[in-house]
């Protein structure tokens, strides 16, 4: 009897319906168990605990870049005319509705949340913005920690910190799941685009379970997902992609550190 594939996520949780519609399809279509956990950390996927994982686009080039086994299958392409059919998402800059910041500028000095520095969307993206207009010191005025993008949403939406940089995905979602939170905040600027998470396999995936998954994923369209599931997170359907997509990433994290940024 073949072995049960297990797949992890690191990613928002607000978006884990959608990799768990990916893992039921696979198991279907490749006629074996599957099951998805929550990824406990990165090395994990480096390892033998694991046969595919969902990571965002930044551990990813760390991971690939110390293991190339570690390697990109698919990712999704957003709903949405801003994506242009690319697997691209972005980084939405959201302060309070009623705050008084205009643009990304006005944010010198104010309280800034980030999920985590493991996250292009919600850290590495920020720290590239500050490379570009050339600031190289402090320029917030507090920096929060807060572990998730839906965290930091919420905090801004509530007044307890200024601004956020969230995932465009997430966003989507959360704008659907409750509504009022359109007249909460107020997005001022936007970050990216910057290619989408990626579904990648482990060291412990052989190349044929590779193909075959990947093939089995990117059959997955809105238009075919009866559940709906792909359509209520914002994915109108998964395509393959290759390592050097996450060159934009490379070079981004690249320039980050030759500056020496961080929070």
């Amino acid at each position: 009897m073949a072995r049960e594939l297990t797949f992890a996520t690191y990613l928002a949780p607000s978006i884990r319906p959608a990799y768990e519609l990916v893992v039921r399809e696979v198991a279907g279509r490749l006629g074996v168990t599957a099951r998805l956990v929550t990824g406990r950390y990165l090395a994990q996927v480096r390892g033998e605990e694991l046969d595919f994982a969902f990571v965002c686009g930044l551990p990813y080039v760390r991971l690939h870049g110390e293991e190339p086994r570690v390697e990109a299958l698919a990712a999704p392409v957003l709903v949405g005319e801003r994506y242009h059919d690319r697997p691209v998402y972005f980084s939405d800059v959201v302060v309070r509705h009623d705050s008084p910041y205009e643009t990304f500028g006005d944010l010198r000095g104010a309280t800034w949340a980030y999920n985590e520095p493991d996250s292009h969307s919600g850290y590495l993206v920020t720290l590239y913005r500050l490379c570009t207009i050339g600031e190289r010191g402090e320029f917030f005025g507090a920096t929060v920690m807060t572990g998730f993008h839906q965290e930091s949403l919420r905090r801004v939406a509530a007044g307890e910190v200024d601004a956020s940089a969230i995932d465009s995905q997430v966003l989507a979602v959360a704008l659907v799941e409750d509504p009022e939170l359109a007249g909460k905040i107020r997005v001022i600027d936007t970050l990216g685009p910057s290619t989408i998470q990626p579904l990648v396999a482990t060291p412990r995936a052989d190349d044929n379970l590779r193909r075959e998954v990947a093939a089995a994923v990117t059959t997955l369209t809105a238009a075919g997902d009866e559940s709906g599931t792909l359509a209520h997170t914002a994915i109108d359907r998964w395509v393959a992609v290759e390592d050097g997509r996450y060159d934009d990433i490379r070079a981004m994290l690249a320039e980050v550190e030759a500056a020496g940024l961080s929070f």
